[in-house]
């Protein structure tokens, strides 16, 4: 038979799983529930017996696994070692060597943004380029560095943090990491509900963003309806997100950014607005770089993962 990897992909309520082949195609996927009591103990255990399971499924040796390669919600260093992962209960947790010895495979490990920037490099929204900056606007606003192919992970795993990259001197709520004025406070789904009601709450005018609840969604459905009021909003979410890529552009140089997440979902006009403040703003050695939306969806986790081991 062969040769297989495993890709995994963990997230606070499950885990997704991929069977691979050595190019990159999808055998199987499925995902188990992330059990996260305990202080997060059960969450190895459960993705060994996962794999020995799909294992003996499938009729596939050891020698045939070339490795299983995990993507987790906290900062991983080079060694495979997470530095906390809250949403997962866990402290500093070496996750290569554990999951190694539960399950006799080689184990890759890395930050789940990272790992998704890599899969959407290796097959989606940025193939054929080595050098590229993953932007998840989500909850929060992720970020995924890929220099010459090979992910930025820093000291302690914490590199590509774009989210948390300060661009508010004047902003007065906290973020979830603790700091005020992160780009994640402007960027993210949840930061552009925050920027669209204080618009409504300065302005008059008519808009139909007062018809019901609002989100990143309605603001930008309004946006291509030519809402007046909205396309302010986009102007201010295009204005933070383009200048902070354009900062970030100064020191890694990335061919290509590949924008994914809920927010993305609106399509390429999120990346006009992004483009119109990125461009007047960077560096000209950065000035040429696309701007792409992500393909992968929710797969680019399981994908990344996978080509950690390959």
């Amino acid at each position: 038979m062969s040769k297989v990897c495993f890709g995994v992909d963990v997230g606070g309520t499950t885990i997704k799983m991929g069977l691979f082949d050595m190019e990159g195609t999808v055998l199987d996927k499925w995902e188990i529930p992330t059990r996260t009591v305990e202080k997060g103990s059960k969450i190895l255990p459960d993705i060994a017996e996962a794999v020995k399971h799909k294992m003996q499924e499938r009729s596939i040796e050891k020698e045939n696994v070339e490795g299983v390669g995990v993507g987790v919600p906290g900062p991983v260093d080079a060694d495979g070692v997470v530095h906390v992962a809250v949403n997962l209960g866990w402290g500093v947790l070496d996750i290569k060597k554990t999951l190694e010895d539960l399950t006799g495979l080689h184990v890759e490990a890395g930050n789940d943004a990272n790992v998704a920037a890599l899969g959407e490099m290796w097959k989606g929204g940025g193939v054929g380029h080595k050098n590229l900056v993953a932007v998840t606007l989500g909850t929060g606003v992720g970020g995924g560095i890929i220099v010459n192919g090979q992910i930025l992970t820093g000291a302690t795993g914490a590199g590509g943090e774009i989210g948390h990259i300060h661009v508010e001197d004047t902003e007065a709520d906290c973020c979830n990491c603790g700091n005020k004025g992160c780009l994640e406070q402007y960027a993210s789904a949840t930061g552009i509900v925050k920027l669209a009601n204080k618009k409504l709450a300065a302005t008059t005018e008519t808009t139909v963003l007062r018809d019901g609840e609002v989100s990143a969604k309605t603001v930008f459905d309004a946006v291509k309806a030519g809402d007046k009021v909205a396309m302010e909003i986009a102007e201010q979410f295009g204005e933070y997100l383009g200048k902070g890529l354009a900062s970030i552009a100064g020191v890694v140089n990335p061919e290509i950014f590949v924008i994914g997440g809920g927010v993305s979902k609106a399509g390429t006009i999120v990346l006009d607005y992004i483009k119109k403040y990125y461009t007047p703003y960077v560096f000209q050695g950065s000035r040429d770089a696309i701007f792409a939306l992500a393909t992968l969806g929710n797969d680019a986790g399981i994908y990344g993962a996978a080509k950690l081991v390959l």
